[in-house]
C-alpha cells in the first residue's frame, strides 16, 4: 500500500509541477527597462511600452506567437532588410489624430505630446496583466488641452494567439472649452505591419480580410467590426486582427487600412472614406465629457479563417459586455 501512495504522491508532485510550468511559460510580467516598460510572456519578450524622449507613446517590438515581429522596425531602426522608410510617424502600434483643436498629433514632431505614467498594475497569472498611463496632450504653444487616460490589457488565449486590449478616455483638460476631433483619414488607433503582411511591396506575402467580407485592397474606408491581415514571416503563416468594441463611436467603425501595411480604426474621417462634404466626421468632446473608446488587436496563427477571427470577436463582445 505504501509503495502504491508513493507512486501516487510522485505522480502528484509531477502533475503540479508540469502544471506550475506551463502556468509560468504564459505567466505575464511587467518590468521597468530603462524608459521603457517591458511585458514579457514567461521568460520571452512580448512587447514594450515606450513614452519617453517621444512625440507620442508606442508599443514595440511587439512578438507575435510564432516568434516573428509583428510589426515594422523603422523608424526605430533602420537599414533593415526589406522595410520602406515611409511614413516616419508610423511607430509600430499607436494612437493619434490628425486634428484636434488644430493640433496634428498623427504626424506629430518630438515633444508635441508629453507622457506621464501613472500606474502599473500588478501581473494577474497566468494569462492577464496591465498597464494604466495618464497622457497630457499639448497644443503648438505647450498648453494642456485634453488629458487621455488609458489602459492596456496583454493576454493570451485558450489557442496561444497573444492579445493586446487598449481603452483609452479622453477629455477637455481644465480651461478647454472642447476638443474638436476633425474629419481627417490621418487617425486614429493603428498599428504599422511587418513588411511580410502587406498586401504589396518587395517582401509582401499579405491577405486582408473585413467582417463584411471585403478583401485585400478594397477593406481600405470601409466600415467594420474588424479588420485582419496575415502572411508569411520566417515560413509560418500568423497575423493580426483589430476589433472595434460596439460601444465605440459610430460602430462599425471606418479603416484606414492601406495596402502597404498602415491598419488604423478611425471614427472621423469620412469625408475622406464616403466622399461627402468635408467637416462630416468632425466631432466635439465638451468641458465635462469624456470620449472612451475601446479595441482589442490580436496575433495569432494561421489564416483569419483558421484563427476563426470572427469567433473571437463574438466572444469578446460577449465576454466585454457581460463584464460591465
Amino acid at each position: 500500500m505504501k509503495t502504491h501512495q508513493t507512486i501516487a504522491t510522485a505522480l502528484l508532485c509531477l502533475t503540479l509541477s508540469l502544471t506550475s510550468a506551463a502556468e509560468d511559460h504564459l505567466k505575464i510580467s511587467i518590468k521597468t527597462d530603462g524608459d521603457r516598460k517591458t511585458v514579457n510572456i514567461g521568460d520571452e519578450l512580448f512587447t514594450a511600452y515606450n513614452y519617453k524622449d517621444t512625440a507620442k507613446p508606442y508599443l514595440y517590438p511587439i512578438i507575435g506567437p510564432t516568434g516573428a515581429n509583428m510589426t515594422r522596425h523603422f523608424p526605430m531602426k533602420k537599414d533593415v532588410e526589406g522595410e520602406a522608410e515611409d511614413h516616419p510617424h508610423h511607430t509600430s502600434f499607436w494612437f493619434a489624430h490628425g486634428g484636434v483643436n488644430g493640433v496634428d498629433f498623427w504626424h506629430a514632431k518630438k515633444n508635441a505630446v508629453t507622457v506621464v505614467t501613472t500606474s502599473v498594475a500588478p501581473a494577474h497569472p497566468p494569462k492577464r496583466a496591465h498597464l494604466s498611463t495618464a497622457n497630457l496632450w499639448l497644443n503648438v504653444v505647450n498648453e494642456t488641452i485634453a488629458n487621455v487616460g488609458t489602459n492596456y490589457g496583454f493576454g493570451v488565449l485558450e489557442d496561444g494567439s497573444r492579445v493586446i486590449d487598449y481603452r483609452t478616455f479622453i477629455s477637455p483638460s481644465k480651461g478647454t472649452p472642447s476638443l474638436l476631433f476633425a474629419d481627417t483619414k490621418e487617425g486614429t488607433m493603428a498599428i504599422r505591419l511587418a513588411p511580410q503582411l502587406r498586401l504589396k511591396g518587395e517582401v509582401a506575402t499579405g491577405k486582408a480580410l473585413n467582417s463584411e467580407g471585403d478583401k485585400d485592397a478594397k477593406v481600405w474606408g470601409k466600415r467594420a467590426k474588424w479588420v485582419a491581415y496575415w502572411g508569411v514571416i520566417d515560413g509560418k503563416t500568423c497575423g493580426v486582427a483589430i476589433f472595434d468594441h460596439p460601444t465605440n463611436l459610430r460602430h462599425p467603425t471606418w479603416w484606414h487600412a492601406r495596402d502597404y501595411g498602415l491598419v488604423a480604426a478611425n471614427p472621423f474621417g469620412i469625408s475622406d472614406f464616403e466622399k461627402k462634404k468635408r467637416g462630416t466626421g468632425d466631432y466635439t468632446i465638451k468641458a465635462g465629457e469624456t470620449l472612451a473608446l475601446r479595441y482589442r488587436f490580436v496575433f495569432f496563427v494561421g489564416t483569419a479563417e483558421q484563427a476563426d477571427i470572427a469567433g473571437k470577436y463574438d466572444q469578446w463582445v460577449k465576454e466585454t459586455t457581460e463584464a460591465e
